[in-house]
C-alpha cells in the first residue's frame, strides 16, 4: 500500500452545488427519457447484480417480528482484558463490544437474506448509472445525529475524508477506487470512482459510518479514549466502567425509530456487556444468571457443560440454529515476512503435523468438518480441478503458479481411512528435504546456513492450548523447535497489528459477495501496513490481479468463477494450515429473551430479539 501521507492527497475536491447541477441536470423528465439521457432515477435500494428483493414500498425486513415490544434488556458478555477506547474505526487501542453496532448509523443498511443488497437509511435514496461510474445519496432531511443536528452532506464528505486519511487503513484500501467527493447541496453528495468496472463501490459507500462533523472537527480523532461521542444509531453510551463493562441505552427520540430497515429490530431498553478474562468464568457465571445470551465456540464445553435441571426443564435455552453464510478460513497463519516461511514447501510440510482427524474425534467430540476453502461453505469454493472461463482466468498465469493449482484438487493431510499421521509426518519431511532442510542432531536444520527450525505460535486464547499443543508436539518429533505462547487479549492484538508474531490462530471471515475488502486480506499493497488483514505478508502479482477482475465481475456468475480462482491460487501456495468450521450457530440463552421464528441465510443477529414481556 502507499504511504500514509501519499493517501492524504487531495482525493475530495469538495464543491458548491452549481458544478454538479450543471453535470445532473434539473428538468422536468419522465424516467424514460431520464434514462435515455444516461441520467438515473432515484432509487430506494440496491442489490450487487439484478434487482433486490424488497420493493420501494415495504415496512420490514421479512426475518423480524414488526410488532416485537420494546423494553428490557440484555446482558452479553465479552472474554478478554478490557477495553481502552470508545473510538472502532483507528487502529490505536482496544474499542469496547458494540460500538459501530449501536451508536453509529449508515447511508444504506444491508438485509440478511439476500447475498448483497442495500437499502437506504441515512440516505433516503441514491442514484447511479447502469455503468455505476458514481452515485449519489439524497439524504433523509429527518436524520439526526444524537444531539439533535441534522445529518448533512458536509458530514458525510468529512467522515469519508476523516476515517480514509486517519481511520483504520482498512477504509483506505476499501475505498482506493473513489477518485472524487462532491457536496451538492445540505443534502446530496456525489462520490465519482476511477474504475468504472467496480460495481460494488456504490453498495460499500452506503456501509460507511457517518460521523458529526461538528463534533470532531474540533477533537483529535485517533486520541478520543474514553470520551463518549456523538452518534446517530439507536443506541447511546451510558454507564461504564472503563476496560470492564459498559452498557448501551436505547435514544428515545431515536430518529428512524420507524423506519422500514429498522422496524422490529433494536428492541431492548438497554444492551449491556461485561468483560470476563476467563471463558471458563464467563460460562459459570452465564449459568448463574449475571447474563443471558452465550454463542459457544467451544465443542467441549457445548458437549458437556449445557447440562442439568436449568437446560433439561429449566430457564436456559439451547439451541443449534443452521445458516447459510460463507464461514471463511479459520487457520494456522504463517507469517510470510518472516524468513523462515517464505518457502510455501516449509509451509506445506508443516501441515502434515497438523492431525485434525485425530482432535476431532478426541477433542471436540466429532462436532467439525475440515475447511478446505477461503470461502467454506459457500458456492464460492473452489473444487475439483479448474475448467472452463475459471481454467481460461487462470491460463495466462500458469508460469507463475505452483503446477498443483492444475493438476490436483486442493486436499489438506488427513488421517482418514488407511493413512496415519506416521505416513503423513514421513511425507512432511520429504518436503523439508526438498526445500533444503535435514535433520542434525535431532534438529531441523537448513542445510545451506546450518540454522535450526524454530518458530512461536502465539495465543490469546486458553483453551486452544490443547488444541495447538498437539501439533506443537508432532513437529517436534520432526525436530522442529516449536515455543506455544499465550498473552493477554490486548497485548495480542497489537502484535497482531504490528504482524510482530511467527504463527497466529485467526480467522479469516467472508461475505457471500467478496469485493473490495479482498484488497485488505491478500493484495501486495496492504501486505506491510499496520492494521490490514493480510496478516500472512502476501505480496503476489497474480493475486493482485485476480483480485482486480474480481472486483470488477459483471454478474454474479462471473463472480463467483473469478472468487474461486483465487481460492484456488491462495490454497496452493500454502499460507495458512485450515482448522475447521461449523455451518450451525450453537447458542444458549435465558427464556426471558424471545428470538424471530424466522433465521437468516446469515444466522443469529441478536438486534432482532426482544424481551418477554
Amino acid at each position: 500500500m502507499a504511504s500514509f501521507e501519499s493517501l492524504t492527497r487531495s482525493l475530495f475536491q469538495l464543491t458548491g452545488a452549481s458544478l454538479v447541477a450543471g453535470l445532473l441536470g434539473t428538468s422536468s423528465v419522465t424516467a424514460q427519457e431520464a434514462e435515455q439521457a444516461g441520467d438515473p432515477e432515484p432509487r430506494h435500494g440496491i442489490a450487487m447484480y439484478g434487482e433486490p428483493k424488497y420493493s420501494a414500498d415495504f415496512s420490514h425486513f421479512d426475518y423480524v417480528n414488526p410488532d416485537a415490544p420494546k423494553g428490557g434488556s440484555l446482558r452479553m458478555a465479552v472474554v478478554a482484558n478490557g477495553y481502552d477506547s470508545f473510538n472502532p474505526f483507528v487502529i490505536r487501542g482496544v474499542a469496547a463490544a458494540g460500538i459501530s453496532t449501536y451508536v453509529y448509523d449508515t447511508l444504506l443498511v444491508s438485509s440478511d437474506d439476500e447475498p448483497f443488497s442495500a437499502y437506504g437509511l441515512i440516505a433516503e435514496s441514491l442514484e447511479t448509472p447502469k455503468d455505476r461510474s458514481y452515485v449519489i445519496f439524497n439524504l433523509d432531511k429527518d436524520a439526526r445525529f444524537q444531539d439533535g443536528e441534522a445529518i448533512k452532506a458536509d458530514d458525510v464528505a468529512f467522515s469519508f475524508e476523516l476515517l480514509t486519511t486517519e481511520g483504520h487503513p482498512m477504509f483506505r484500501s476499501y475505498y482506493a477506487d473513489v477518485s472524487k467527493v462532491t457536496v451538492i447541496d445540505d443534502y446530496r453528495i456525489r462520490f465519482d470512482f476511477g474504475v468504472t468496472e467496480n460495481r460494488e463501490l456504490p453498495l460499500i459507500l452506503g456501509q460507511l459510518p457517518i460521523l458529526p462533523k461538528h463534533y470532531w472537527e474540533e477533537r483529535e480523532f485517533a486520541d478520543s479514549g474514553l470520551t463518549r461521542p456523538v452518534g446517530s444509531g439507536p443506541y447511546r453510551i451510558g454507564k461504564y466502567d472503563a476496560g470492564r463493562s459498559l452498557r448501551f441505552e436505547r435514544v428515545d427520540d431515536y430518529w428512524a425509530a420507524d423506519h422500514p430497515v429498522r422496524k422490529g429490530r433494536y428492541n431492548f431498553d438497554a444492551v449491556s456487556y461485561e468483560y470476563y478474562s476467563d471463558d471458563t468464568v464467563a460460562l459459570e457465571s452465564f449459568k448463574a444468571g449475571n447474563y443471558d445470551f452465550r454463542l459457544e465456540s467451544s465443542a467441549k464445553n457445548w458437549a458437556t457443560a449445557y447440562t442439568g435441571e436449568k437446560f433439561n426443564n429449566g430457564p436456559i435455552v439451547t439451541e443449534e440454529l443452521e445458516h447459510e453464510r460463507p464461514v471463511g478460513m479459520q487457520a494456522f497463519v504463517f507469517n510470510t515476512r518472516k524468513d523462515k516461511f517464505k518457502n510455501p514447501l516449509v509451509r506445506r510440510a508443516m501441515a502434515y503435523a497438523f492431525d485434525f482427524d485425530w482432535a476431532n474425534r478426541n477433542l471436540f467430540y466429532g462436532q467439525y468438518r475440515r475447511t478446505t476453502s477461503y470461502f467454506e461453505n459457500s458456492e464460492l469454493a473452489s473444487e475439483g480441478l479448474p475448467q472452463g472461463e475459471e481454467l481460461a482466468l487462470l491460463e495466462p498465469f500458469r508460469d507463475q503458479l505452483p503446477e498443483d493449482v492444475f493438476t490436483e484438487s486442493y486436499q489438506p493431510p488427513s488421517t482418514n481411512g488407511d493413512q496415519t499421521l506416521r505416513d503423513n509426518m514421513r511425507e512432511g519431511l520429504r518436503l523439508f528435504r526438498e526445500a533444503g532442510y535435514s535433520i542434525s542432531n535431532g534438529k531441523m536444520v537448513h542445510e545451506e546456513t546450518g540454522e535450526g527450525l524454530r518458530f512461536e505460535i502465539l495465543l490469546s486464547q486458553k483453551n486452544f492450548e490443547r488444541i495447538v499443543l498437539p501439533f506443537a508436539n508432532n513437529l517436534k518429533k520432526l525436530g522442529i523447535e516449536v515455543d506455544v505462547r499465550l498473552i493477554d487479549s490486548n497485548q495480542y492484538v497489537q502484535r497482531v497489528r504490528s504482524f510482530d508474531f511467527d504463527v497466529i490462530t485467526q480467522v479469516i471471515p467472508q461475505s457471500d459477495s467478496p469485493g473490495n475488502e479482498q484488497r485488505d486480506y491478500w493484495h501486495s499493497d496492504t501486505a506491510d501496513v499496520n492494521g490490514s488483514r493480510n496478516y500472512m505478508g502476501i505480496s503476489d502479482p497474480v493475486v493482485d490481479k485476480l483480485i482486480g477482475r474480481l472486483i470488477q465481475s459483471s454478474d454474479r456468475e462471473q463472480l463467483v468463477t473469478r472468487v474461486r480462482a483465487l481460492d484456488r491460487v491462495l490454497l496452493h501456495s500454502h499460507y495458512v494450515i485450515p482448522q475447521w468450521h461449523l455451518n450451525v450457530d450453537r447458542i444458549a440463552y435465558w427464556q426471558q429473551l424471545v428470538r424471530p421464528d424466522a433465521v437468516p441465510k446469515n444466522g443469529t443477529d441478536l438486534s432482532n430479539w426482544w424481551a418477554r414481556p
